[in-house]
């Protein structure tokens, strides 16, 4: 598991590379979208592993939807996402 997360921070660390030296030509829409799912994904890897750490068992899952969720609306994607996970712990 600890290789899964490796694995994806270098991913996600030479995708937004990548798309920083896109976005230094031209900003487009489809640019900021892509650089949304991919921080999401980073950011869905790195809170798992913290909860996991804290020992609270709420883990949202790299799947389409959570990215296509989170590359729409951004930071407000990724609070959702992880706001409906603890609403189902209620």
């Amino acid at each position: 598991m600890e290789n899964y997360y490796g694995i994806a921070a270098i991913a996600g660390i030479c995708a937004l590379v990548l798309l920083m030296g896109m976005m230094k030509q031209k900003t487009g829409w489809i640019s900021v979208f892509i650089l949304r799912c991919v921080g999401g994904t980073v950011g869905i890897c790195a809170v798992n592993a913290i909860l996991e750490s804290l020992g609270i068992s709420v883990a949202a899952g790299i799947n389409p939807v959570n990215i296509l969720t989170i590359g729409t609306l951004g930071i407000s994607g990724f609070g959702l996402v992880y706001g409906i996970l603890f609403y189902q712990l209620l």
